[in-house]
């Protein structure tokens, strides 16, 4: 027969026999220690899934505010740019050549006429040599035509005046012969052959003549072709030393020599360097009278027209213009707009000197508006962060915004006037729709 081992207890310091009944009772006590323990767990957890996240503190010194305010909105567009001169003139070479000499430095105040730099080509100066004598020699060849002309015109001249004596001559002795055949002194052949006689020679008279009106005229038409080639090589030779003359590169208008070489060129050309035919040599600007030339992003540009007021910020002072051109293409998400200066230029301002424009669009009468917060764009819906509790707090609210500023755009819905908002970047608490302001 088995036994079933006895459960002794130490309590009394001797080992005493337990009953079935204390050890089911042990048991039971056990099962609900554990129960609670997992139920207290239980309410542990689902208490803390029920709690709100602790609501994040700012310093209210770290944030941009800004009041919603209700009167005149002015409208504006900013953008970066440069000074540019209004007259700048590229100078170019007329023919190939080697750089002889530089004679002016960039940055020196030239005139129309100043040489900036002289050119050697030799086949440019021998065409010249060349259309110098060839010219000689044509005029050599028309003040011999001249003469040989001069002289048949004489020729024939003095055959038709033979050519009258003897017509002359002949008349006469028809006329002496007619009034003696009257008496019948002179035989009736007589007087025809003296007829005969006069009236050929009258004819050869009027040939001569004829002779020397056409020769007159074929002289003119000889003198003229031979003025034409004269002209032509003349031309030509004024041609040929005007390339030698444009060897030696004029500035071509007063102003500043700027800069040798074109943009494109990294550094500019040196003496004893060839150059091509046509290839940029220098630009020569008028610093007088410069315009600003400022870049507007692309999606503000839609509402920019000719004429509008502008103000140029040339960081030693503020100069008003107005707008007269705008470029009809983007370039890398700007479009180019030209501001001409309706007032002199602080001193110190030069070509390629940076700028700050802004251009004036409209003024918007009687609306609702507030500074522009950072992420808040035009026709757009955005929740921007309100003061409230007197300032301690702020809270999330949907405000739809629309026509925008530089530093200011109109608020269609959402606020209030005299509502404060923050205006700074909030991005980072995006999961929070409160805030406290410490």
């Amino acid at each position: 027969m088995q036994r079933t081992p006895a459960i002794t207890s130490r309590e009394s310091g001797m080992d005493v026999p337990v009953s079935p009944e204390i050890r089911r009772r042990r048991k039971r006590r056990r099962w609900m220690f554990g129960g609670a323990a997992v139920a207290a767990l239980a309410l542990i957890t689902f208490g803390l899934s029920r709690l709100q996240p602790a609501v994040p503190s700012i310093e209210r010194g770290t944030l941009l505010m800004d009041t919603v305010k209700r009167g005149e909105m002015l409208r504006e567009v900013h953008g970066n740019g440069t000074l540019v001169p209004e007259d700048i003139r590229w100078i170019s070479t007329a023919n190939a050549g080697r750089v002889g000499q530089i004679l002016v430095l960039p940055g020196a105040r030239v005139e129309s006429n100043t040489v900036l730099v002289e050119l050697s080509n030799p086949e440019v100066e021998q065409a010249a040599f060349d259309a110098e004598w060839a010219l000689k020699a044509a005029e050599a060849n028309s003040a011999n035509l001249h003469v040989q002309l001069d002289s048949q015109k004489l020729t024939q001249e003095s055959a038709v005046a033979t050519a009258e004596a003897n017509y002359s001559a002949a008349q006469l002795d028809y006329d002496v012969n007619a009034d003696l055949a009257k008496s019948g002194l002179v035989p009736a052949l007589t007087l025809k052959e003296s007829k005969a006689k006069a009236e050929e020679l009258s004819k050869l008279f009027e040939i001569e003549k004829k002779r020397l009106e056409i020769g007159e005229d074929a002289a003119k038409a000889q003198l003229a072709a031979q003025e034409a080639t004269v002209s032509q090589l003349r031309a030509q030779l004024a041609l040929k030393r005007h390339l030698v003359d444009a060897l030696k590169v004029r500035a071509g208008m007063d102003g500043i020599l700027q800069r040798y070489g074109a943009l494109t060129e990294s550094t500019p050309f040196q003496e004893g360097q060839q150059l091509a035919a046509g290839a940029i040599v220098a630009r020569v600007a008028n610093q007088a009278k410069l315009k600003a030339v400022v870049k507007i992003a692309e999606m503000q540009v839609r509402d920019i027209a000719f004429n509008q007021l502008a103000q140029i910020d040339t960081r030693n002072g503020i100069v008003p213009g107005h707008v007269v051109r705008i470029d009809p293409a983007a370039e890398n998400g700007t479009v180019t707009v030209d501001v001409a200066l309706d007032a002199p230029l602080p001193k110190g301002a030069r070509p390629d000197l940076s700028i700050d424009g802004t251009i004036e669009l409209e003024r918007l009468e009687n609306v609702l508006y507030v500074g522009r917060p950072v992420q808040g764009q035009a026709d757009t819906k955005v929740g921007l962060f309100k003061v409230v509790e007197g300032g301690n707090g702020a809270v999330r609210v949907p405000v739809r915004l629309g026509r925008s500023s530089v530093t200011t755009i109109e608020v269609v819905e959402g606020l209030q006037v005299g509502d404060q908002v923050i205006l700074s970047d909030m991005s980072q608490w995006d999961a929070s729709d409160r805030v406290r302001l410490n």
